[in-house]
Formats: structure tokens, sequence, C-alpha cells
């Protein structure tokens, strides 16, 4: 089975004696997963920051995420260790797990703390690792820890992000686990949303195991990769935006995003928001088309395209306004327009407007309330709210925006508008 796509408006009735301003909700849903038995080779390559701010219980936990992802995998996938501090070593080189034996244990022991953060310089081991392996081989990932920022060898985020980009498009994705508060997360995850990987945040090193539960359960599960959603208009309709937040491209009329890899039965969403012009015609119009196109993984590794066109009925304005909303897109509406308030105040704060930054997380929590009201899922509006309102005191009683609620502000935002479900 392939990916399924759907699409659906917030009013589907448009009145044709006027334009109209729409949300369009594109939602692919990933067919099961190969059973594990069967599934391609994982290929992973784990970097590991060794900088002397990762002494102690860091490194150990790091250490210990490593020998428990080594005892998840099969011993056909295969693994490497990579670890950085000013200098790259390459701890154990890409093998099948089945035939480390006891060098994976030996070089574990191995690492120490150091002393400064090539975090490129590991990168870029991680990376050389895998590109040996064939194209159609099963995933390839680097993951990437660190708890610091990049201060040795190449140290400029655009590079690093569009390095990323790059490797993705060779077939090896990025995801990083950013520890404690003092890496850049603006960083870690361009890096990751560029690589086709997912970012993630251990404030402690307690949370850092079930971050590699996680990452290794979706990785196990990949059912297609190099997913993307294109967006084209007809000549009379102009795409205003996406209210999600992917690496995306503009393309002839409309627009191309990149989702990474979709695992097995999950959905995800995404939203447009469209101009639809005055049409002076009634019935069934086509506004736009979507194409899905990804690569297969399974059994048969190939490229799919799918195309869904995108329809809206025009009718008179008395059947429009008897017409109701479709409350599903108007929560994702809510739920998306409320992450990016969320992350304007985050800005807001940082610049040293906490009032400003205050208020606005305030009346957007009043909002998620109201639209919770009528929800068919109040809990996600409501935990939402209650997220918001939290941030807003804290700025009330520090008066200033710590470097740890910055990154749970910025984390929380950035997975919102990424909607992935698998419930």
């Amino acid at each position: 089975m392939d990916l399924g796509a759907s699409v659906r408006f917030d009013h589907q009735l448009l009145a044709v004696e006027r334009d109209h301003h729409v949300h369009c909700m594109l939602e692919l849903t990933a067919p099961a997963a190969v059973a594990s038995t069967t599934r391609p080779p994982l290929h992973l390559a784990v970097v590991l920051d060794r900088s002397g701010s990762m002494a102690g219980p860091k490194l150990d936990t790091a250490r210990e995420c490593a020998a428990f992802l080594a005892r998840r995998l099969r011993p056909t996938d295969e693994l490497s260790i990579v670890t950085y501090d000013d200098e790259v070593r390459l701890e154990l080189p890409l093998s099948p797990v089945g035939a480390h034996g006891a060098l994976l244990e030996q070089a574990l022991l191995r690492i120490a703390p150091g002393g400064m953060t090539n975090l490129s310089g590991g990168w870029l081991k991680g990376l050389e690792q895998l590109r040996s392996v064939p194209g159609g081989d099963g995933p390839k990932q680097v993951l990437l820890l660190s708890d610091g920022l990049a201060n040795s060898g190449i140290t400029d985020a655009a590079t690093l992000v569009g390095m990323a980009r790059t490797a993705a498009d060779e077939g090896v994705g990025t995801t990083t686990i950013g520890f404690g508060d003092g890496f850049d997360e603006e960083l870690m995850t361009g890096m990751a949303d560029s690589g086709g990987g997912h970012p993630y945040f251990a404030e402690t090193p307690e949370q850092a195991p079930a971050i590699f539960e996680q990452e290794y359960e979706g990785l196990a599960s990949i059912v297609a990769q190099n997913v993307s959603v294109e967006l084209r208009p007809t000549s009379e309709v102009k795409v205003l935006g996406v209210l999600n937040d992917h690496p995306q491209v503009a393309v002839a009329g409309g627009v191309q995003l990149q989702l990474g890899d979709a695992y097995g039965e999950e959905r995800r969403r995404i939203v447009f928001e469209l101009f639809v012009p005055r049409l002076d015609r009634l019935g069934a119009e086509v506004v736009a088309e979507v194409v899905v196109r990804f690569v297969r993984v399974g059994a048969e590794v190939a490229a799919h395209e799918l195309r869904v066109p995108v329809t809206v009925n025009l009718v008179s304005a008395d059947e429009a306004s008897a017409s109701g909303a479709d409350h599903e897109v108007t929560e994702e509406v809510v739920i998306l327009k409320a992450a990016r308030a969320q992350d304007e105040a985050r800005v807001q704060a940082q610049a040293g407007d906490l009032d400003g930054a205050t208020r606005l997380l305030r009346k957007t929590a009043e909002d998620l309330r109201r639209a919770a009201a009528a929800s068919s899922r109040p809990s996600e509006l409501e935990e939402q709210a209650v997220e918001m309102e939290q941030h807003a005191q804290a700025f009330d009683d520090a008066n200033f925006i710590d470097p740890l609620q910055s990154k749970r502000m910025h984390y929380q935002t950035f997975q919102r508008k990424r909607r992935r479900n698998t419930e």
C-alpha cells in the first residue's frame, strides 16, 4: 500500500459572488510498516560530543544511549560510533552489529571528555561512514548529539544547515539531540529539518534514553522516504502561505514542501492558505492540484507520485452562509496559528519586549480556550493554552527569558508546526 491523501477546506461551499481566503488541509496517512523481521537494514552513525562540558553524567548517558541502541538493532543493521571535541575520532567503523562483539564496549569505554566543540567535523565523519552504503539498501541516518555551541571547524549555521540539506538529497538523513541549555537550538533544529530527520531536546541526561528509543522506533518503521508535497494552484488562484513550518521552495505559481520520512500508520496534516477570486460560475471547480512524491521502502524500493485535485463548490451566497465549517480544519488552523504566536512571543522576549510577549501569550491562550469549548479534541487545545500561560507567568516572575525556557518554547512550537500523529 502507498500513502493515502485527502484534502478538505474549512468551508467547502463558497459564495460565487465574491472573493475568498480559505484554508485547505491536506491529510497524509501512511500504511502499516513491514514486519521487523523483513524490514530493510538500518545504517546509523552515532556522533557524540565529548567536549569538556559533557564530562560527568552527560557523557555517561551518551555512552549508555549508544549501547542501548546497539542492543535494539538487528545483527544485520550497521552502526558506527564517532566522537568529537576539537578533534574527531572514529571510535567504531560502520559495520554490522552482529560483528561488533566486544568492540562496541571497548569503543565506548575509550570516550573521555576533551576540549572544544568541532560539531561539523564529527557530523562530516558520520556522513563519510554512511556515504559508502549503496542507495536503496535501507535508511541511512546520522544521530548527532551535542550540549554546546559549534566553536571549532565550520561554525557558520547557514553553511551547516545547507550541508545537511545536501546530505539528505544524497540519501543520508540527520537527527539532532540537544543536551541541557548551552547548545544552539536554531542550528540543531535547522540541521535536522534540512536533513530530513528530527530535532530532540533533552533538558536533563535522564531524558536522553527515551529519545533514542523514540528515534529507533521511528527509523525501524519507515515506510516512505523523501516525502514532498507540491501545491499547484490554477492560474486564477494564489497560494497565500503555509501554516506549517517545513523546508519549502517556490515552484511555478505554487510551493513545494519537504516532509522527510513517513512512519508506519502515522498521519501528517499540512494547511495551506489560498486566495480564490470571484469566479462567476456555479458548481464544482478545481482550484489547485496537490502532488505527493515519495520513495516507498520495503521489498520494492521505488519512486511514487500521487496527484490529488483540490475542488471547491461554488454556490449562491445564501447556500454558502447556511453551510457549516469543517471543525477539524478550523481547529488545525487555531493550533498552528497559536504555535506561530508562541514563536513570535519567544522572539519578542529575546529582544527585551517581555510585556508584549506576555500579552501575546495570554491572548493566544484565550483564543485556544474559546476554540476548545466547541472542539472534538479540547484536551489538546487546553494543553497548548496551559503551556502558553506557564511561559507568560515565567516572564512575569523572572522578568527575563532564560536559555532553558527559550529552548522549551522553540521545541514545543517546532513539534506542533510539524503535526505528526501516530495515534
